[in-house]
């Protein structure tokens, strides 16, 4: 054994060295893609995060390293959610705005999700608790940022962004979903939204095409909106694998060209055909409230819009009124917004009033000003109303209607209606 002993010495350490050699080439760390690197600066990363409104959590965001960035990830998917608690999720559900408190947020709810064993659910009262008539979330990176903090995502190489999505009962209806938009001195590089969606009982797939929009800088990664407008009872709704996809051959959306007619503003509560949104409320706006699924004896179909004005001059404006805008409350400051709708001879309307003799001081389209204003202005008025339904017409003959985003308005006034008014409105459109 004694003289054998230096061979196995010399064997041992042969062994060894073999090893030792193999191990100096094992795998490396791989390296951090766009699509799963925060575009955060190192001060900012060094901040503490501002905690989760209504108990919701989140994880640190990791700061962007300080070489320069890569190329675009060739990776086909990056999840905004999938489960609870995934790994793999990105962006969190931070920006509650308008009525948040009137929205509960579950983002565990076991029963029936679309895939894997949670999905979120979404209860919104409709109660107007903070009275803005309406309410949203935006999933934002880092958590809570508006737009101070430098932060998101550059998702170069994804072209649409896919969700699942069911109501509780069926008919439950979501204003618009979006991505990017978040303004301030960091911006979002894109801001596009789709919807109104109508919910079923189902699960259904729904996608925002982002071909040919610039996703190098998105901070506002989802977003979904609704009012109580469409939701007079509140509803409850559930949204699973909310995704960013690729798709390979997806065409850009066409450049907006003019619209053919016939082109509604309103002709049921939540039509796909709807266009503008009542969100520019003006004067003594808290004089009014309006409701778009009314259903006592709609002028056609299912429901109506009903609006009542009280006298109470709650901002001492003394008249109040409400324009349908695209997108929903835009003043003029968004651009390339709104419609082509030349070829239109007239915008025409159904209303009533409640008891009769109700009176309107305008019905109008356009007159927006701003930076990026309607391209043209018309109305009637004033408008004497009866109870039972009557159509009214504004004439457009001769005018630019090339750039429209206040697609219709009314006001009236607490001086010709002294002890307030209820009226009702559909079959809005353009001829």
């Amino acid at each position: 054994m004694k003289k054998n002993l230096p061979y196995f010495l010399v064997i041992a350490a042969l062994i060894f060295l073999i090893i030792g050699v193999l191990s100096s080439g094992q795998e490396k760390p791989q390296s951090v893609t766009p699509a799963q690197r925060p575009l955060q600066s190192k001060e900012t990363a060094e901040e503490t995060e501002a905690p989760f409104p209504f108990g919701t959590e989140g994880a640190a965001v990791e700061a962007a390293q300080e070489e320069e960035m890569p190329a675009a990830s060739s990776e086909k998917i990056f999840n905004i959610y999938t489960d609870r608690s995934a790994p793999d999720n990105h962006y969190a559900p931070s920006g509650w705005m308008g009525d948040f408190g009137d929205v509960n947020l579950n983002d565990q709810y076991m029963k029936d999700p679309h895939s894997g064993t949670t999905s979120i659910q979404v209860t919104y009262s409709a109660k107007k608790t903070q009275g803005a008539g309406w309410a949203g979330i935006f999933w934002q990176n880092p958590p809570n940022n508006w737009g101070e903090r430098m932060g998101g995502f550059d998702l170069t190489g994804y072209n649409k962004l896919t969700f699942w999505a069911r109501g509780e009962n069926g008919g439950e209806a979501i204003e618009k979903v979006k991505v990017g938009g978040i303004k301030g001195t960091y911006p979002d590089s894109l801001e596009v939204e789709m919807g109104p969606v109508v919910l079923t009982r189902d699960w259904k797939k729904y996608a925002v095409n982002l071909a040919g929009q610039d996703l190098s800088y998105v901070s506002g990664g989802f977003c979904w909106v609704t009012a109580s407008r469409l939701n007079a009872n509140g509803a409850t709704f559930y949204l699973d694998d909310i995704r960013f996809e690729y798709e390979p051959g997806l065409q850009a959306q066409a450049e907006k060209a003019a619209q053919e007619m016939p082109f509604d503003v309103y002709t049921e509560r939540s039509s796909s055909s709807n266009h503008f949104t009542p969100s520019g409320w003006m004067g003594d706006y808290g004089d009014l409230k309006i409701g778009e699924a009314w259903t006592a004896d709609p002028h056609s179909g299912t429901t109506c819009i009903r609006v009542v004005y009280s006298e109470n001059v709650s901002q001492g404006a003394r008249w109040a009124g409400i324009f349908w805008q695209n997108p929903p409350n835009n003043w003029g400051q968004a651009k390339e917004a709104g419609f082509d709708l030349s070829a239109a001879a007239k915008l025409t309307f159904w209303a009533r009033g409640e008891k009769g003799g109700e009176r309107i001081e305008e019905f109008k389209m356009g007159g927006i000003s701003g930076d990026y204003p309607d391209s043209d202005v018309a109305g009637i008025g004033p408008v004497l109303l009866t109870p039972e339904w009557k159509q009214y017409t504004i004439d457009l003959t001769g005018k630019d209607l090339s750039y429209i985003i206040g697609g219709f308005c009314f006001s009236t006034n607490v001086d010709v209606n002294p002890e307030g008014c209820v009226f009702y409105l559909d079959d809005i459109r353009y001829e």
